[in-house]
């Protein structure tokens, strides 16, 4: 299965979305963020997909955003189409129902970094960089450089690579707990499906809740997670059942309180 520049491959309970435009390196443009947003729609509608690995096509995870595609846009143009419409996107991809494992087979920088960020698990090759170099071009990280990946590397990494412009290597990125382990070259994706494997053995109802329950406890999305697991809760309810037959039957419920 293709979406544009993201191929879709399952492979029984796992799906592998690879990030395809090797020619520029997998930089993201506007096709791309639609073609992501597309891809985990068809993940998440295949209730048989416990688990996702996303990789990038060639050599190279993602060189971040193409210049090309957003270097002539006005402020409005840029603020609106690419800055809040990355945001969407990487946000629907964050919150997948299911876990999500980055296999970085080359290097992620700027918003290909910040695409590694909404991973559950980053899985790095030894010869791969990270980085946020957006202040040498006069710009900011904007697709959550300075949110969610203060939240889940913590602020002095982020500092170091925003301020600094310090690019990180794996084994550095791993000692600051930015990937989760380290692979020899060639051997990320290979590593990421063997995650992935363990991760859908597992109770995928128990993944699903796990993942909303971490998303609350670390901050990164209180409102929507909380009321995702208060309305599985609710619609695992006898009430909620009687509640839509009453109103089928255009007669008062009779709720009971059962769960």
């Amino acid at each position: 299965m293709a979406s544009g520049t993201v191929r879709i491959d399952i492979e029984e309970h796992v799906a592998i979305l690879t990030v395809s435009r090797p020619e520029k390196r997998n930089a993201l443009d506007l096709d791309m963020l639609q073609a992501l947003t597309d891809a985990a729609d068809e993940v998440e509608a295949n209730g048989q997909i416990r688990a996702a690995v996303l990789t990038g096509e060639g050599k190279g995870f993602s060189a971040g955003g193409d210049i090309k595609a957003w270097g002539g846009m006005r402020p409005e143009e840029f603020g609106h189409a690419w800055v809040r419409h990355g945001h969407r996107v990487f946000e629907r991809l964050a919150t997948l129902r299911m876990p999500l494992i980055a296999a970085i087979n080359g290097d992620a920088l700027g918003g290909g970094l910040e695409l590694a960020g909404i991973a559950d698990i980053r899985i790095a090759e030894e010869q791969i960089r990270l980085g946020l170099p957006e202040t040498g071009l006069g710009m900011v990280p904007g697709w959550s450089g300075t949110q969610r990946l203060v939240k889940r590397f913590g602020a002095q990494a982020v500092r170091r690579m925003a301020l600094g412009g310090e690019i990180f290597t794996a084994e550095q990125a791993h000692t600051l707990g930015i990937v989760d382990s380290v692979t020899a070259t060639g051997n990320a994706v290979a590593a990421a499906k063997d995650y992935a494997r363990r991760v859908a053995d597992r109770g995928p109802a128990a993944l699903e809740v796990v993942k909303l329950m971490i998303a609350v406890s670390s901050g990164e999305d209180n409102g929507a997670a909380v009321e995702a697991l208060g309305s599985i809760l609710a619609a695992k309810t006898g009430d909620l059942k009687e509640g839509v037959s009453a109103f089928s039957e255009k007669r008062p419920p009779h709720f009971k309180g059962e769960w």
